[in-house]
């Protein structure tokens, strides 16, 4: 079972070490592995943007790089830095084709305001017609 507000919460507090100098738009993300270990990221800008990484993306390569491979669910929260969250923010296109290539399309993304105010979705219902790893093998 996945312990939503827990993840949320690691998600609020990936989400103050954002470096975002140009945007001002800090996004968390917390990473849940089906072995119960937690993987948060934020959001990392730079100044030519096309090397700027996303939350999502910072907290699956965090996992995969310690040699996890195995995802249950991902809480993302975002907004302007300072201020109350105040909409439910999904992964970019970018972060979902990541997800694709290491998660099932039951994965779990909640999109958080907070603790409380959340929705989820799977990957298939953000993401359908996905290309995967399948469509390659």
């Amino acid at each position: 079972m996945i312990d939503c507000k827990k993840l949320i919460n690691e998600a609020i507090n990936a989400r103050e070490y954002a470096y975002i100098p140009y945007s001002n738009f800090a996004v968390g993300a917390a990473l849940l592995t089906e072995s119960g270990k937690i993987y948060s990221g934020c959001n990392i800008e730079n100044a030519s943007f096309t090397p700027t990484n996303c939350a999502e993306r910072t907290a699956i390569f965090k996992a995969v790089s310690e040699g996890e491979r195995n995802f249950v669910a991902i809480a993302v929260v975002g907004g302007k830095h300072g201020e109350k969250v105040s909409e439910y923010i999904t992964p970019c296109g970018v972060c979902r084709q990541v997800l694709a290539e290491f998660c099932s399309k039951d994965f779990i993304i909640i999109s958080a305001k907070n603790e409380t105010d959340y929705k989820e979705f799977t990957l298939k219902e953000l993401f359908p017609g996905s290309f995967n790893k399948e469509s390659v093998l």
